[in-house]
């Protein structure tokens, strides 16, 4: 696909601070339409890629495209049909969330009638448009970010974290939003350092490490890299439950409290857990303890998983 048709087109990008290379010759292409993920660890250069693509900053090597706009070539033209956030969205306290919506839509240049309205019902802020931002919860400060960018009917949304810091219910708000405006054929262009929503949101992800690619490719690929899930087991008997894993293709291993750490194929460990069951061992505690996914993001990014 020739850069003109992509809607990000960046290729061996770099961006240095002084001796700290944030963002080392990575490349991303991002066809019309999909939902691409960036993900990696705090740290990784998500924002600063996001930046240079918003002109904030800008690369010292490498070329990065926008629709077949450049920044040296087209200047702010770059940003046409382009909306979005890096880091948390910023609004006045002290005004609606509608009012501060119609403030940014005359920074901007107007916008046609009835659209505030359209995107307000879209981030499901409708019924709180006439409250101060200040009683907003970080949730709904979130959604009108989303609001905002959406008053330029973009063709390309960037979100930069967008369920960072979000309680499991404005979690579970914003990925259904997203996945709304996807649906509507816009392309959705997000970083995240969670791969449970980039799993289940995006259609292509490039998982950064230190500034570099680790990663490229489909979810699809991504899941056939994955290892196996592992599963923290204890019973009323585990040097039985020991016994009876050897006769399964399942890994286990106790840790200091006694307890089996399992990791094998699902139908493997069904199998296990069911023959332990059939044996009169009661279960105490069986918990997955990492998605495929998640462990396969920690091997490829070098860092450990978060005690649960």
């Amino acid at each position: 696909m020739n850069s003109a048709a992509l809607a990000v087109d960046a290729e061996g990008v770099v961006k240095s601070f002084g001796a700290v290379r944030a963002v080392d010759g990575i490349t991303i292409r991002v066809a019309p339409g999909e939902v691409y993920g960036v993900l990696g660890p705090n740290g990784a250069g998500k924002t600063t890629f996001l930046r240079m693509l918003f002109g904030l900053i800008r690369p010292d090597e490498g070329t990065l495209r926008v629709f077949g706009r450049s920044w040296d070539d087209d200047g702010t033209r770059v940003l046409e049909g382009v909306a979005g956030f890096v880091e948390a969205p910023r609004f006045y306290p002290y005004l609606t969330g509608r009012q501060n919506l119609v403030a940014l839509a005359r920074l901007d240049g107007g916008v046609r009638p009835g659209l505030i309205e359209e995107v307000l019902d879209t981030v499901d802020l409708a019924d709180r448009a006439d409250r101060k931002v200040d009683g907003y919860s970080y949730g709904m400060r979130q959604r009108l970010g989303v609001a905002a960018a959406l008053l330029r009917e973009p063709r390309l949304l960037v979100l930069d974290e967008p369920a960072n810091g979000l309680d499991p219910a404005g979690i579970r708000d914003m990925r259904a939003l997203v996945k709304r405006l996807a649906d509507s054929g816009l392309t959705v262009l997000l970083s995240s350092h969670n791969m449970d929503e980039v799993e289940e949101i995006c259609d292509n992800v490039t998982i950064m490490d230190r500034g570099a690619v680790a990663f490229h490719g489909s979810i699809a690929d991504l899941r056939a890299m994955a290892p196996d899930p592992g599963h923290l087991l204890d019973t009323t008997d585990n040097a039985k439950t020991l016994e009876i894993a050897a006769r399964h293709q399942v890994k286990t291993e106790a840790d200091e409290s006694g307890a089996l750490h399992v990791v094998g194929p699902h139908d493997a460990v069904s199998g296990f857990v069911a023959d332990v069951v059939a044996a009169q061992v009661r279960l105490k505690q069986f918990t997955p303890t990492q998605t495929p996914l998640e462990a396969l993001f920690f091997m490829l990014t070098n860092t450990e998983a978060v005690a649960r």
